[in-house]
């Protein structure tokens, strides 16, 4: 598994789950929001996975068990609360390893450089709105605590050593990575008047095997909806 393959495969994976919310968004400010969030996402994938290989065939023509990306991307979107949480999650983890891709001198500095500017938006959008339910109606507020707890347990997989960014090289301390997110989230969730789950983030209660090919129930149906149109007709072009 190359780290330019698992990195492409988390911003795909969760473009298409945000690109879900296309007609069913809230808001209309929501709707432009989330389908902006997709968009840069789809852009750091393509450039990812361009380094692997042709992107169109890696994302249209690969069966479930040969994606690499976090089980946490893959989860469904749940209501508008269950999405924020997840987007808090990995939103947060993305930047701050974009952070130390950026500072490094790695095949992925450019890319990192660049992208780090879009998911800092991704993260402010997603701590904003962290707070506006934690801090808002006792409906919103339970809406928000659900979702933070439901995918707690995806997270410790975000922390496990990535193929190629596992050397001092990399300028990614896995370890400090983790450190500095939970001090994130914490603040964040803790001002929105909640706390986070108490269950561990990795363990036999915990999950996490999407490095490895391993993936939840709902995958399987989003790649074969994601791929139909593809498969469906080989070789078209538009």
């Amino acid at each position: 598994m190359s780290a330019a393959l698992a990195l492409g495969d988390d911003a795909l994976v969760l473009s298409h789950r945000l690109g879900e919310w296309a007609g069913h968004a809230p808001v209309l400010e929501e709707e432009v929001a989330l389908a902006n969030i997709a968009l840069d996402l789809l852009g750091q994938a393509r450039v990812l996975l361009s380094l692997v290989g042709d992107e169109d065939e890696l994302a249209y023509l690969r069966e479930e068990r040969a994606f690499r990306n976090l089980q946490l991307v893959e989860q469904p979107n749940g209501d508008f609360a269950h999405t924020i949480a997840r987007q808090l999650y990995f939103s947060v983890y993305q930047h701050l390893l974009y952070e130390r891709l950026a500072a490094g001198d790695g095949e992925f500095t450019g890319l990192a450089a660049k992208a780090v500017k879009e998911v800092a938006y991704h993260r402010d959008h997603a701590e904003q709105w962290v707070l506006r339910l934690g801090d808002g109606t006792e409906e919103s507020r339970d809406r928000m605590r659900s979702g933070l707890d439901a995918l707690w347990r995806f997270t410790g997989e975000m922390f496990q050593p990535v193929e190629g960014l596992d050397s001092p090289e990399s300028g990614v301390d896995w370890s400090a990575l983790r450190s500095s997110w939970l001090a994130a989230v914490t603040d964040v969730v803790e001002r929105a008047g909640l706390t986070l789950p108490a269950g561990p983030q990795s363990g036999g209660w915990a999950a996490g095997a999407g490095r490895q090919g391993l993936h939840t129930e709902p995958f399987g149906r989003m790649i074969a909806e994601m791929q139909h149109l593809h498969r469906s007709h080989p070789g078209a072009s538009w």
